[in-house]
């Protein structure tokens, strides 16, 4: 189910070529036509700690120790996470900000550093994944009827599997990533949510509400570690 686009760099220097790039990405979007940018971290400080600002914690229940922190690279800002047998996860609304019948790409860039060891979201026991961005879709009941898209980097489970998650019947989960092949290089994605929607669930998408980011190692009693930079919906 994977698309191309998928583009990818190395980075032998990262902190020389991290920057440009991440700035490329923003000017491609605003030379490419409509885009979003729903986040580029700069309204939090460099050396901030925990929750973003503009966003919230949700710890369903687990421990969560949103071991975060906004970075300076150059001229970019990106989120730093780790985790350490625990699950954080941060949640910013984006009512009314992304409509899908405009700018229907996503796009983002991430890096993975440590992946949860035997992590695999195949299997309810060993879901922790290092580098998450979910798209939300919520509909009454939220627990039973909503509907989200977890573009995730997975340990173990196959580039291409799309899964339902076993822990969250809510959560479809498709893997942009596997394993440590790419670990420590910074990469771009690009994503039709329109079309990923209407290949899971048949029908054009509404405009989605919120955005989600986790990471998490507690299933594996383990550690991870990413980062994650500019999200932006474009047009093209």
């Amino acid at each position: 189910m994977q698309r191309s686009g998928l583009n990818s760099w190395r980075s032998g220097n990262w902190l020389g070529l991290l920057p440009a790039s991440l700035l490329l990405v923003l000017v491609t979007a605003a030379g490419a036509g409509r885009a979003v940018v729903v986040e580029d971290w700069t309204a939090n400080r460099v050396g901030q700690r925990g929750i973003p600002s503009g966003w919230t914690g949700e710890g369903f229940g687990r421990r969560a120790d949103y071991d975060f922190i906004i970075e300076q690279v150059g001229e970019a800002r990106v989120l730093h996470l780790k985790s350490q047998n625990e699950h954080s996860t941060i949640v910013k609304d984006i009512t009314g900000k992304v409509r899908l019948r405009e700018t229907p790409i996503l796009e983002w860039t991430w890096k993975a550093s440590v992946l949860p060891k035997g992590g695999d979201v195949r299997r309810k026991e060993t879901t922790d994944i290092a580098a998450q961005l979910y798209i939300v879709w919520p509909r009454f009941p939220a627990l039973l009827r909503s509907r989200i898209i977890g573009y995730v980097w997975d340990a173990t489970t196959p580039v291409s599997t799309v899964v339902r998650s076993q822990k969250t019947g809510t959560v479809t989960f498709i893997v942009l990533r596997s394993g440590s092949k790419d670990l420590g290089k910074w990469l771009t994605e690009r994503r039709n949510v329109v079309e990923d929607y209407r290949d899971l669930f048949g029908e054009f998408p509404e405009n989605p509400t919120a955005i989600t980011i986790s990471i998490d190692s507690n299933d594996t009693q383990s550690t991870a570690e990413s980062f994650i930079g500019p999200i932006i919906f474009r047009e093209k």
